[in-house]
């Protein structure tokens, strides 16, 4: 029997185009036509492993949220498990912001994220913090993480010079901003992170009971 001339679909062989296309031409310009003809296959080909289109947006979103690490609930004090979720949970939505509306949306029925979401709240119920308190710090991270992945600030500002010298004499320094993108956007994200877990920490001691001390963070970029 003759070889197929073209690598048969697979599921994720189709969620792997599907995220390459997102990545590269956004939310929006994502269609199955053009993800089948992106494949080489014709459109119906990829309803034997999809159903709907948004079958497929589930999967690409779910594995972009498997890949988040959240082993360090149960294991590490709960703030150093925030602070390493939240550095991780960036990491993935980061290197895919045209996915990050999607998954703003909530976890619906994937299961990493569904995952993702028992274990934070499990660990934090466990570290102490009652259950509606849990609810509500799962949902501050997820606006943090996905705001901060959906855009930069450093790329907000134009490499001209002569636009700030005159008008807006505090921000002269702005035109180098762009070319500083990546310090600037982890820089501000690292701080940020930092800032919420001591407030939360303050915000535990009123609520549950003392914590213990933990060792200077890191400067972590």
């Amino acid at each position: 029997m003759p070889r197929p001339r073209q690598a048969l679909l697979s599921r994720q062989r189709i969620v792997e185009a599907a995220a390459a296309l997102i990545d590269a031409e956004g939310l929006e310009a994502f269609s199955t036509r053009r993800l089948a003809a992106e494949l080489g296959v014709r459109g119906p080909s990829l309803y034997n492993h999809f159903a709907t289109k948004d079958e497929i947006l589930d999967a690409v979103a779910d594995s972009i949220t498997s890949q988040v690490d959240v082993s360090f609930f149960g294991k590490v004090d709960w703030r150093e498990a925030l602070r390493r979720w939240g550095l991780s949970y960036r990491a993935a939505l980061a290197a895919h912001p045209n996915i990050v509306p999607y998954l703003a949306r909530g976890p619906g029925r994937r299961p990493a994220a569904l995952a993702m979401a028992d274990a934070v709240y499990g660990g934090l119920v466990d570290a102490g913090w009652p259950p509606a308190r849990a609810t509500h710090i799962g949902a501050l991270m997820r606006y943090f993480v996905a705001g901060s992945a959906l855009g930069s600030f450093a790329r907000g500002f134009v490499e001209d010079p002569s636009l700030y010298a005159e008008q807006y004499p505090h921000l002269t320094q702005a035109h180098r901003l762009p070319e500083h993108q990546q310090q600037v956007d982890e820089g501000a994200f690292a701080l940020g992170l930092d800032a919420l877990v001591d407030g939360l920490s303050r915000t535990y001691e009123r609520q549950v009971g003392p914590v213990p001390p933990l060792p200077p963070a890191g400067d972590t970029y």
